[in-house]
């Protein structure tokens, strides 16, 4: 049995407390991280909040290994005594949405091998996808979620905002962006790039622009020119 204690009340420690809930071999608590005065002794602590919080709050932690599930803060930001790893699941997790472990990539970061295979053995508990990814890796995979999880997620809001304004059902472009996701599981995003600023047509181009708001234009622009440029 491995045994987890999940400090945090956010997405990502709640989903990860139903799971390992869940799983075999595994005993779990979950605890309130302004509540750090019962902590119980475990295998594994995993400190599930926000990034600014880390430092303080694995301070504060006796357990012997502590390890925290952010993209963007280095493994050598915790600040307990013991032994440190990160253990990062690589997904956009929703309260309302149900999360589906087993297609989840998790980064895996220790200090020595078996702290590893531990957390190898933890994932592998609720996952199946598992990477070896270091600090520095991991800073520069999550700005790459970013552009393609958070700021696609904006331009899906702003391709709403256009079809909204014009009483267009967004759902008619649903099928596009799901093809358009399921094109990058066997072309490169190079590859799959379609539209006018690849083909270079600059008159389709004039005419979106006169279509959209200032802001919109901007962004128009930005992407088109990053496209034309082979970027």
């Amino acid at each position: 049995m491995i045994s987890v204690a999940i400090l945090g009340n956010g997405n990502v420690a709640t989903h990860l407390y139903s799971a390992f809930s869940k799983a075999e071999k595994i005993t779990v608590s979950k605890i309130d991280s302004r509540k750090l005065d019962n902590i119980p002794t475990s295998d594994v602590t995993i400190i599930a909040v926000s990034d600014d919080a880390i430092a303080e709050v694995s301070s504060k932690i006796e357990n012997t290994l502590v390890v925290h599930t952010s993209g963007s803060v280095a493994m050598n930001s915790l600040e307990n005594k013991g032994r440190k790893g990160v253990f990062y699941p690589l997904q956009s997790f929703s309260k309302d949405r149900k999360a589906n472990f087993k297609k989840v990539p998790f980064c895996l970061e220790t200090e020595n091998q078996s702290d590893l295979n531990l957390l190898e053995s933890l994932a592998k508990s609720i996952g199946k996808k598992i990477f070896y990814i270091n600090s520095d890796q991991r800073k520069r995979l999550h700005v790459s979620a970013v552009f393609v999880n958070n700021f696609v997620n904006h331009l899906y809001k702003i391709g709403e905002d256009i079809c909204e304004e014009h009483q267009v059902p967004f759902e008619i472009l649903q099928p596009l962006i799901q093809e358009t996701a399921k094109k990058i599981k066997k072309l490169s995003p190079k590859e799959a790039q379609t539209g006018p600023a690849k083909r270079n047509d600059q008159e389709t181009i004039k005419n979106h622009l006169d279509l959209l708001n200032s802001e919109q234009q901007e962004i128009y622009k930005l992407f088109t020119k990053s496209i034309l440029n082979g970027n």
